[in-house]
């Protein structure tokens, strides 16, 4: 049996077991796998790894490892002075869009709330999901490790948090997202873009205290739902406007 010694930087070591946290650590092995195969069966997906470095120098997801390489693996945005260096994770989307797994549809609320495009069903399949990521070009925000591993898997993120406000100070502050929102601009139902819209013209639906207090109308054309603000506004504004100042 063959080895080679391992090292994983910074967030990477979420995936690992506490013994192999932030310290090299050895790996046998048996054949020529690549160091992709490698990487993700220590519990790391491709679509977290950003830069591999072995023996002083980068190589691809398609390297085979040999016996006594030193293999260190960066996640995205992590910066080293070391050359040539290979990039493994594309460019950043100049409009970010996610899709998102079952387990996240509070997140894709709040997502949509701040004005980032996130499609989201209760009933995706996890083929659904990867071939929509990958027709459309969006980024998987997923609490399932398993789906990131996918081949075809191109961007794709683990959410570590498990409260949806945190979800989303995780993403906004991952993706560096707090410049580009657009809060109150989609639909939080339907993803669709709002609409503005008279007061004069769906007066009739709405309730005697919102006629009377409120002057401020949008409409989902999807859904026909109306929004104005009222508690449930301030009460996400607040959320919005602390995201925005954990960004500055």
């Amino acid at each position: 049996m063959k080895s080679v010694t391992l090292r994983f930087y910074e967030e990477l070591n979420d995936f690992l077991p506490p013994s192999k946290r932030k310290v090299p650590f050895q790996y046998r092995f048996y054949g020529s796998p690549s160091v992709k195969d490698v990487i993700e069966s220590c519990g790391a997906p491709h679509t977290e790894v950003d830069l591999i470095i072995v023996n002083g120098s980068s190589v691809g997801f398609d390297y085979q490892i040999k016996e006594g390489d030193y293999i260190s693996v960066y996640p995205e945005f992590e910066s080293i002075d070391i050359t040539p260096v290979q990039k493994l994770r594309p460019a950043p989307l100049r409009n970010p869009r996610f899709i998102l797994d079952a387990h996240l549809g509070r997140l894709a609320r709040y997502l949509r709330m701040c004005g980032f495009d996130s499609l989201y069903r209760n009933d995706f399949s996890d083929e659904e999901i990867i071939d929509v990521s990958v027709d459309e070009k969006r980024c998987i925000l997923t609490r399932d490790v398993g789906i990131l591993k996918n081949n075809k898997v191109v961007r794709g993120y683990w959410i570590r948090n498990q409260a949806p406000v945190k979800q989303l100070e995780e993403v906004v502050a991952r993706f560096d997202l707090v410049d580009s929102m657009k809060p109150f601009s989609l639909c939080i139902e339907c993803n669709v873009k709002l609409i503005k819209t008279e007061k004069d013209k769906i007066e009739y639906l709405l309730p005697p205290k919102v006629k009377k207090m409120d002057t401020e109308f949008c409409r989902c054309p999807n859904c026909k739902k109306i929004f104005w603000k009222g508690t449930h506004y301030k009460k996400m504004s607040g959320i919005i406007q602390m995201i925005q100042n954990k960004g500055q």
